[in-house]
C-alpha cells in the first residue's frame, strides 16, 4: 500500500461547551464554511451565523482570508456555537501565536467555559437542585 504524499493544509482544532464537542479544520484562502457537511448559515441560521463572524473572526480581522469545515456533535445549538468559536479562536492561535492570541485572549474567546449542566441526586425526583416533598400533616 503506498503511502499519500498530500500535504496536510489546514490547522485542526478542539472546542467544547457543555455537551457540545466541535472539532474544526481551518483553512486558508476563500470557500464555504461548513458544519456538519452543511453550509454554516443554514446549519445555525442568521443571526447565530453572525455572532461566529463577529466572533473570533472579527476581533483578528480574517474574516475573508479563512474557511473552516467542523464536525459538531452533543449539546444544544448554543453549545455547538460556543464550541465552534472556542475551536476556531484555538485554529486562529495556532496559525500565528505572537499576533491573533493576544487579541482573542483579551476578548475572552480562548478561555474554555467549564461550566456544564449539573448532575442528577439521588432521592430528589429525577432533577438535579429538586427537594423531597415534606409530609402535609
Amino acid at each position: 500500500m503506498k503511502k499519500s504524499s498530500k500535504k496536510i493544509n489546514y490547522t485542526y482544532a478542539i472546542g467544547r461547551r457543555k455537551e457540545a464537542s466541535a472539532r474544526i479544520r481551518l483553512y486558508r484562502g476563500k470557500g464555504e464554511s461548513t458544519v456538519n457537511s452543511k453550509p454554516a448559515e443554514k446549519y445555525f441560521g442568521g443571526e447565530v451565523f453572525k455572532k461566529i463572524l463577529a466572533g473570533p473572526f472579527g476581533v483578528t480581522e480574517t474574516s475573508g482570508k479563512y474557511y473552516y469545515s467542523a464536525r459538531i456533535n452533543g449539546g444544544g445549538k448554543n453549545g455547538q456555537v460556543e464550541a465552534l468559536v472556542l475551536g476556531i479562536s484555538r485554529a486562529l492561535a495556532k496559525i500565528s501565536a505572537d499576533k491573533f492570541k493576544p487579541l482573542l485572549r483579551k476578548f475572552g474567546f480562548l478561555t474554555r467555559d467549564s461550566r456544564v449542566r449539573q448532575r442528577r441526586m439521588i432521592g430528589t425526583g429525577g432533577k438535579a437542585r429538586r427537594e423531597k416533598q415534606s409530609p402535609k400533616r
